[in-house]
């Protein structure tokens, strides 16, 4: 099956994902979103990190140029993986995907640490802002910061592997 990864990474994280994930695909090929330019392949597998609850935007414009493909996604998200923001990620890139009529065969996903400058702007805003530095916010984000992992990479692994 001829297979692509592709995948878009503004910290790295989504990056270190999509190459586990090649692991599972030994004639797969990967490529970072902003360098392709060839759609024909049994099955694309696109990567994404998580900007105000779906693809970032250059994840996005690649995301309108599938259409009628078999499809399987993957992104990490600074939230908490069984946050009810992570399965509304979910739906949304879903809907993205099922929108341009691809067969949608499944989606992985693990927590990433947090662009720095993120943080930074988010520890400027008034206390009273969901996203300002609270208590529990702080703690996510110590979280975040530890992620992807070494386990977070093998699951990847097992679910691509198992998925096809």
């Amino acid at each position: 099956m001829k297979t692509l990864i592709a995948y878009s990474s503004k910290t790295g994280n989504t990056k270190k994902v999509a190459e586990s994930i090649l692991k599972a695909f030994p004639k797969g090929e990967i490529s970072d979103i902003k360098d392709i330019d060839n759609l024909d392949y049994d099955l694309i597998i696109v990567g994404t990190w998580i900007d105000k609850g779906t693809a970032d935007a250059k994840a996005l414009k690649f995301i309108e140029t599938i259409k009628e493909k078999k499809i399987a996604y993957f992104f990490t998200l600074g939230a908490y993986p069984n946050s009810d923001h992570a399965n509304d990620c979910i739906k949304n890139i879903d809907k993205l995907f099922l929108d341009n009529k691809n067969t949608l065969i499944g989606n992985f996903h693990c927590q990433g640490a947090i662009d720095p400058k993120l943080i930074s702007w988010m520890s400027e805003l008034p206390a009273e802002n969901p996203l300002s530095a609270s208590k529990g916010n702080v703690q996510r984000w110590k979280e975040a910061a530890k992620h992807p992992d070494e386990k977070d990479f093998e699951n990847a692994y097992n679910y691509f592997k198992m998925l096809v």
